[in-house]
């Protein structure tokens, strides 16, 4: 019989990472052709054989959302009908993360229609980092591999705190489970903004928690678009003392307005990684790849080895 083996194609969100993933664990990208009809309906085409073979399909869900699912789906039922052994979608950035419950009445749970329709086309497995709320995996019926992002900024973070009198801040409540983690690996106070958000891109901050004066802030979120509440909030903490504040987020999904808000300098650096393509604009933007430990995973899943050990940090 022959041995099952590895193929990975990417759709047209995030090419670049794909490439580098597969530069890492030393195997061609795999050949499809994905392209769009003069009136805007998607065409996926496998160009290879991949009948009884272990199929790993990228495609972050950032902008525009809603084209790069659609290639994520139809990518998947293509290798389904193309008799791939096992197919998994690989989520470097899962889209509608922030739709994951009921909060006004009438509204949709975006995120679990999502995953509907992951399992629907035929995906057996999912892979994905630093997903907005942890219960989304919960709202899979297959297995889903979450990884953290907190291993793939240890070495920069650790010169960081060497370098600096470092403060950890998360810029709302929400986020002080993550700030927490990365405040006790990095053995750094720990602290949090107030906010209020008063429309879909403006954000207001109003108390701080924790050291401020001459300290060097760096504040922790899964994602920023518009960096609405990470600019109100360093805007804040410059306002209270605040020697310099940067930014670790693990998905920088920025827009125009979140561009514009950068060129203000009130953030004096933002850390991000390329789960998600980043343009840096001449901006104080540092990108770090995930390429590595995306492709760890793969081979791990491949060889039906357990994912756990990536999440061991050096430096600290």
């Amino acid at each position: 019989m022959r041995e099952q083996g590895l193929k990975l194609f990417t759709g047209n969100a995030n090419p670049k990472l794909a490439k580098e993933i597969c530069e890492y664990i030393k195997i061609p990208l795999g050949q499809a052709t994905v392209k769009r009809f003069p009136d805007g309906e998607t065409f996926v085409r496998i160009d290879e054989n991949i009948r009884g073979q272990d199929v790993f399909i990228l495609q972050s869900t950032c902008m525009p959302a809603n084209d790069h699912i659609m290639e994520l789906l139809i990518m998947i039922d293509a290798a389904r009908r193309a008799s791939a052994s096992r197919i998994t979608a690989v989520l470097p950035f899962y889209g509608y993360a922030r739709q994951d419950r009921k909060d006004q009445p009438r509204v949709p749970i975006t995120a679990k229609l999502v995953a509907n329709l992951l399992v629907a086309a035929g995906a057996n497995r999912v892979l994905a980092m630093d997903l907005h709320a942890q219960q989304i995996q919960g709202f899979f019926d297959i297995p889903v591999d979450h990884l953290y992002a907190l291993p793939v900024f240890s070495n920069y973070l650790s010169k960081l705190r060497d370098e600096t009198d470092l403060v950890v801040y998360s810029p709302d409540v929400g986020g002080m489970k993550m700030a927490s983690a990365y405040a006790n690996i990095l053995k750094c106070p720990l602290g949090f903004v107030a906010k209020k958000r008063t429309s879909a891109t403006e954000v207001e901050a109003s108390n701080l928690v924790g050291d401020v004066e001459d300290k060097d802030i760096l504040l922790v979120d899964d994602m920023t678009e518009t960096a609405g509440t990470l600019t109100a909030a360093a805007k804040l903490l410059k306002e209270n003392g605040a020697r310099s504040v940067r930014a670790a987020v693990s998905h920088g999904v920025l827009n125009d307005i979140g561009y514009d808000r950068l060129q203000t300098g009130i953030i004096d650096e933002l850390i991000t990684t390329n789960t998600t393509p980043v343009e840096s604009r001449g901006l104080p933007i540092t990108v770090l790849s995930v390429a590595e430990i995306l492709g760890k995973a793969i081979m791990h899943i491949h060889s039906n080895e357990s994912v756990t050990g990536l999440f061991e940090i050096k430096g600290f």
